[in-house]
């Protein structure tokens, strides 16, 4: 059984949702530091205008706390995340797609703890397109050991036999590699280079952007196109 375990990003890129897919278990890593200036809070939209950021505002304490402790302290930005949204996106051929979410998250919910907005926008996503991957949270699991023996445990607890991590943690498990192998766990690297591009609302392209621009330029039915590999498919 394949498994990635990766922290909740907020409305996260296409790369997110494709090692999601990838994996037969996804675990929220949320029991970690929350980290300033990261994907936890924030991302980037592209309209005609260009490439822009939105971000929720999160307490300066936060450096302090797991992702999962970590509260939003007022609901202004639900509002301004949604006129953002509509402003970049709203000439876009799908938008209705896209305003199926933006009416849910921003208009339906008035949300406080941000790994909670975070999970609960990702597996709107998943359901959406149809990703039937199984999710576990950190939280309830037996976290113990040093920061790479707990993910090793947590992959023995969940029952998986390998582990996809992302590309940019091979620093972080450099020199530790050996106790994924002792524990019968192999280990791999996921690869975000080859996706392939569609038209979106500006140029030059952009891949590090929202999973919300996929929706909002491409029906439904082809977005997994764009974000599977034809020679990952399982």
């Amino acid at each position: 059984m394949r498994s990635a375990i990766i922290q909740s990003n907020y409305i996260p890129w296409k790369g997110y949702f494709d090692i999601i897919n990838d994996v037969d278990v996804f675990c929220f890593y949320d029991e970690v530091k929350y980290t300033k200036n990261d994907w936890r809070n924030r991302n980037r939209i592209y309209s005609g205008n260009g490439l822009q950021w939105i971000s929720i505002p999160i307490p300066k304490q936060a450096v302090k706390q797991k992702i999962s402790e970590v509260e939003i302290p007022e609901d202004k930005w639900q509002a301004l995340h949604y006129k953002m949204l509509k402003s970049a996106y709203g000439g876009a051929p799908y938008f209705s797609q896209l305003s199926y979410f933006t009416d849910e998250i921003y208009l339906q919910h008035s949300w406080k703890n941000l790994s909670e907005l975070n999970r609960s926008i990702i597996k709107m996503v998943c359901d959406y397109l149809e990703i039937n991957t199984r999710f576990v949270n950190s939280s309830e699991l037996d976290l113990r050991g040093n920061r790479v023996e707990r993910l090793v445990n947590i992959l023995k607890d969940i029952g998986a036999d390998e582990y996809l991590s992302g590309p940019a943690a091979k620093e972080y498990l450099a020199g530790n590699e050996h106790l994924f192998q002792e524990n019968n766990i192999d280990l791999k690297y996921k690869d975000y280079s080859g996706y392939r591009k569609y038209k979106q609302l500006a140029e030059p392209f952009e891949h590090y952007v929202s999973i919300f621009d996929m929706i909002a330029n491409l029906p439904k039915n082809s977005i997994l196109d764009y974000i599977i590999k034809k020679d990952e498919q399982r």
